[in-house]
């Protein structure tokens, strides 16, 4: 078993078989300090935060690949208020009371609480004025380098929570210390500079203090756990984003170069739950079959509707359904087309499904099967795109792009073509991990040639004569679907329930709701 998860089984155990992370707190406000006495309190409490990114994971496809060209909402011909609610997602125009939209901010909110807990436990402070993690006298008894590892990994977990938050929803509420409720009504939205801010700091905190053991040397007890370079390739994203590219690729040179972490020799094998935690894998979140309340029940949702046992036992849900444009789009012996999308039925009764996750199961939506964040194949790409269009960018591209059966790319290209060549690569290898999405907005302010709205929009047209006009009323035209994916509504509405509950302050809505 490997050693996160065992550690997750026994946070379980500890707990009394508490299938809700955020029991661990309780409700009133406790100190920390008087909470954790000691190092395996605080380590317990650590593990109860890595199993808290599977709730948000839950509805993350939603918030993103569902909204990108990868993705349609599968049961076109339902009327049932829950797809309804992914039809509304599916084409830009969610209410700002849309339940998904609050279950991912809430879930989301909800650990980065039990991380700041950590966080405070072990006096690692985020210092606003100076953007740095500071760390004062520990009250918990514990050992310098265990507390700054302890330390980095909860700021890694942080990071990455508000790293999503940021990209979907804008300027967040930035809650970086236990707050008493009083206190979290009167805190107001922060701007996005200042949210990329605590980011920052605390993956540079991650990177500087995590475990750096390269991959074969790392020993049984941290597999799983965030380390310092599954930090340094998610800062060299976040400095992608913000179009940092410089600082980004001297990050990913440092991971390509000594993390010791490479490309498996079979697209396939990175994603069989006989072999997790390849040396493709930076970072997973972590799932755990056998009835323990910490299966992935995502495989069930994305197997095919009305499929029985044919695809994986208890029947699937059809969501999250491949679109015909993806599926066209990789060439005829690209290798990971059939480990990406399965084709359940015949003829004009088959139907398309994401299959990359699939696996046996012997209870239903309680599969083994982990979900990638960042893996060394992502590296290579986001290198490619860090440097530019030059020669070697393109040779990292073909490392990917070989990899899949493919010819090579030729090498010297038009600034045009290299960036359709990393995007495309991108999607193809990345489909169905949550990063389209995110790489769209990326191309927003990054490229010179690629534009989310103008791929968004060639999307719709694709897809509305084989997709969109078969759903029920109200139906909109293709015009208007095209309309929605506008500037606006490349962010998610802050969930209603926060304006409406909150009688000290008035809190801003994202323009377009």
């Amino acid at each position: 078993m490997k050693a996160l998860k065992y550690m997750m089984v026994l946070f379980l155990v500890g707990l009394n078989g508490c299938s809700d992370v955020i029991d661990l707190y309780p409700t009133s406000n406790i100190s920390t300090a008087t909470y954790y006495s000691n190092y395996e309190e605080v380590k317990t409490a650590l593990v109860g935060c890595y199993r808290g990114l599977q709730k948000p994971l839950l509805e993350e496809w939603k918030m993103s690949e569902l909204r990108s060209d990868n993705s349609i909402m599968g049961a076109y011909g339902s009327t049932s208020s829950v797809n309804y609610d992914l039809s509304f997602l599916d084409e830009f125009y969610p209410s700002s009371s849309h339940q998904g939209i609050y279950n991912y901010w809430l879930n989301t909110y909800n650990n980065i609480r039990s991380v700041n807990l950590v966080l405070d436990a072990l006096k690692a402070n985020y210092n606003p004025n100076t953007g740095k993690i500071e760390y004062e006298n520990a009250v918990v008894p514990v050992t310098e380098a265990d507390r700054k590892n302890l330390a980095a990994e909860a700021s890694f977990l942080r990071a990455y929570h508000y790293f999503n938050l940021v990209r979907l929803y804008g300027g967040v509420f930035l809650v970086h210390e236990a707050l008493s409720p009083a206190e979290a009504k009167k805190l107001n939205r922060s701007s996005v500079a200042d949210i990329y801010k605590l980011i920052e700091a605390d993956l540079l905190n991650a990177s500087a203090n995590a475990k750096s053991a390269k991959f074969g040397a790392i020993t049984p007890k941290d597999i799983g756990l965030a380390n310092m370079w599954s930090s340094k390739a998610l800062l060299a994203k976040v400095y992608l984003t913000l179009n940092r590219k410089s600082e980004a690729a001297v990050l990913l040179n440092d991971v390509v170069a000594n993390s010791g972490y490479g490309l498996e020799s079979s697209y396939a094998n990175i994603f069989s739950i006989n072999n997790e935690m390849s040396k493709e894998i930076l970072f997973t979140i972590r799932f755990k079959a056998g009835g323990l309340g910490m299966g992935n029940t995502l495989p069930n949702l994305f197997a095919p509707l009305n499929s029985g046992s044919a695809v994986i036992n208890g029947d699937g849900s059809g969501n999250n359904t491949p679109s015909q444009e993806l599926n066209n789009s990789y060439a005829a012996t690209d290798l990971r087309k059939a480990v990406n999308i399965g084709v359940y039925g015949t003829g004009t009764r088959a139907v398309l499904y994401v299959k990359k996750y699939i696996s046996v199961v012997a209870i239903a939506k309680d599969a083994e099967n982990d979900w990638p964040v960042i893996r060394y194949s992502d590296v290579l790409l986001m290198l490619a795109e860090a440097n530019g269009n030059t020669p070697a960018s393109m040779a990292l591209v073909n490392q990917v792009h070989v990899r899949a059966g493919l010819t090579p790319l030729p090498t010297t290209v038009s600034t045009a073509v290299y960036e359709k060549a990393v995007a495309d690569e991108r999607r193809w290898e990345l489909a169905f991990e949550n990063q389209r999405f995110f790489d769209l907005l990326r191309l927003n302010t990054t490229s010179t040639t690629l534009k989310a709205e103008q791929i968004l929009s060639d999307h719709f047209a694709v897809m509305y004569p084989l997709h969109y006009t078969l759903y029920p009323e109200p139906k909109l035209t293709l015009e208007q679907i095209q309309a929605n994916a506008d500037s606006d509504h490349m962010l998610l509405p802050i969930p209603q329930y926060e304006i409406d509950t909150n009688s000290f302050i008035t809190i801003p809505q994202n323009s377009g709701y």
